[in-house]
């Protein structure tokens, strides 16, 4: 009797490696990173793919759904927002799975920790002392913490966590969205530029949508003001990449911390000499316990499809 076949899977990107341990252990797994041509890899797969394994913020393109015939399920790390074509997989029965996570206490914890290296001067700092050039020198002093206002773009679930570990450091929190919150006692601003005017630090927790796309424009950027910073661990779109260069290049601002770029992950080359900002690569859900929790979500998505069960975490439109 022939050995079962074990189902072929497309991985988009490289995932949390234990993960990717597990996968290659239960299934055929190909890694579309590691072949030298991505399109003709995707073209050699076409006929045999049952599967796709990708991020919630990559998704998967309609071309190369279109492009694997055999393609029934789409298992998502993480969540997809916008990231995949519901009326083409809808329209061939295929299945997106997701792996629903608690990543707001992570991220609020990145956004604090930015904050702190970035008005502390820590990370240029520690440059100071690898390139030895304390023996010789004085290093930067950053701006206490302790009695300056933080002001929060969009008071979600993350901007609430973050405003919770930043008032513990002796911040005050101020805050502006589409709306003021009944619930809380933060100073409310319905105009970003008079908060961002308020603020020492303005750090951006809002999500990505049309309304706030480069709502963090020049003209809120001089309101930051020179002694002013910027921290963004939302989404690049949401800040003017252009005019944040600018400011940073002409200390119009105090500095900026970003876990998120524009045509990430890719980072613009100005960024990179750069003393005031702080740069960090999209990590604000990589924690191990996150990580392991999507993982085991992921596996009970993609062995409940191919033992003929109902996923336990299928994505609605």
């Amino acid at each position: 009797m022939a050995a079962s076949t074990k189902p072929e899977i497309l991985v988009m990107v490289p995932i949390y490696a234990p993960v990717l341990a597990q996968l290659e252990q239960e299934f055929s797994v190909h890694k579309l990173w590691q072949a030298p041509d991505s399109q003709q890899c995707m073209n050699d797969l076409a006929g045999s793919v049952r599967a796709v394994v990708t991020t919630g913020l990559l998704g998967l393109r309609r071309a190369d759904i279109d492009l694997l015939p055999k393609l029934e399920l789409i298992a998502c790390f993480g969540t997809p927002h916008g990231t995949i074509d519901h009326a083409a997989t809808s329209r061939r029965g295929i299945v997106v799975t997701n792996t629903p996570d608690r990543i707001a206490e992570a991220v609020a914890e990145l956004a604090a920790g930015m904050t702190i290296a970035l008005m502390r001067r820590i990370c240029e700092n520690d440059r100071f002392v690898r390139t030895g050039r304390w023996p010789h020198g004085a290093p930067s002093a950053g701006n206490t913490l302790v009695g300056k206002t933080c002001g929060i773009v969009g008071l979600g679930k993350i901007g609430r966590e973050t405003a919770t570990r930043l008032e513990a450091f002796g911040m005050s929190v101020s805050y502006q969205g589409p709306r003021r919150k009944p619930d809380v006692s933060y100073s409310y601003f319905a105009d970003v530029a008079a908060l961002a005017q308020h603020s020492d630090c303005l750090v951006v927790t809002c999500s990505a949508t049309p309304e706030t796309h480069r709502l963090i424009d020049a003209r809120i950027l001089d309101a930051i003001g020179p002694e002013g910073y910027l921290v963004n661990v939302a989404r690049a779109s949401i800040v003017d990449e252009a005019a944040l260069l600018a400011a940073l290049d002409a200390k119009r601002i105090a500095g900026a911390a970003l876990d998120v770029f524009w045509s990430e992950p890719q980072v613009p080359e100005r960024l990179m000499g750069m003393d005031n900002v702080v740069l960090l690569p999209h990590v604000g859900s990589t924690t191990r316990e996150i990580r392991e929790e999507r993982g085991r979500k992921l596996m009970a998505n993609l062995r409940a499809h191919f033992s003929g069960q109902p996923v336990p975490n299928p994505v609605t439109r």
